[in-house]
């Protein structure tokens, strides 16, 4: 099993596979980037609203996470710097409404009066002081740790390797319940409960196979599910 994951984490760890995914966002500002015309900020930003609104169908997510970006202008670190948010009780995503995003905006403009970047913050820290929720020390932080991922790992392929400072084997795995479901179904984890347990057992047992990069997995969950979804 571990030569199959490896086989499916080289095959499917390639953008061909995320254009239409939350991630194409955030990639969209580190092209803007490299070119001149977008700042590190801009795709941390990105990074933050595209993994909160990763839930549901990935249509649904890219469409809304377009909806977004064309209220901030395609400019998210001056629209958060602004202070000028949509600010109402209508949707933008599922439950999540404009209220709740300059809710996000208001915390973000506040850690970036004092801060050049979200990268020396832990995942708990960015569940408090960026999406404002309360400490939980089982909670598995499925958006926190894809969008880690997305700003750590630096293979040049999908992920975006703007974080330098952060070691890519501290990386946690982002657990949904088709990860955890498909972990489970392939013996990387034996426990029942969706928690942050789960997540080190899932995220250890990954480390086995992908040493220094547990996250690489992802890529291989990934391929599980696209070769076994019709199964």
């Amino acid at each position: 099993m571990q030569d199959q994951l490896r086989a499916w984490a080289d095959k499917y760890n390639d953008r061909q596979y995320f254009l239409e995914d939350p991630i194409a966002f955030p990639t969209r500002f580190a092209a803007e980037l490299k070119r001149g015309g977008a700042c590190l900020q801009d795709v941390e930003i990105a990074a933050v609203f595209a993994a909160h609104f990763a839930w549901g169908r990935r249509a649904m997510i890219v469409r809304d996470c377009g909806r977004l970006f064309d209220e901030m202008d395609w400019k998210p670190y001056d629209y958060v710097m602004n202070g000028e948010w949509r600010n109402d009780d209508s949707s933008i995503h599922r439950t999540v409404k404009w209220s709740e995003v300059a809710g996000i905006c208001s915390r973000l403009k506040h850690i970036y009066e004092r801060i050049d970047s979200l990268e020396s913050m832990d995942v708990n820290r960015i569940r408090e002081e960026v999406f404002g929720q309360k400490p939980d020390g089982k909670a598995p932080n499925k958006k926190i740790n894809m969008m880690r991922r997305w700003m750590v790992r630096s293979d040049g392929h999908v992920d975006l390797g703007l974080w330098k400072d952060t070691d890519p084997d501290s990386l946690l795995i982002p657990l949904d319940v088709h990860v955890y479901e498909t972990a489970k179904s392939i013996g990387l984890t034996g426990r029942n409960q969706k928690d942050i347990g789960t997540v080190y057992e899932i995220t250890d047992a990954l480390r086995e196979v992908f040493p220094g990069d547990p996250c690489k997995g992802d890529f291989a969950l990934f391929g599980y599910g696209v070769t076994h979804q019709d199964k």
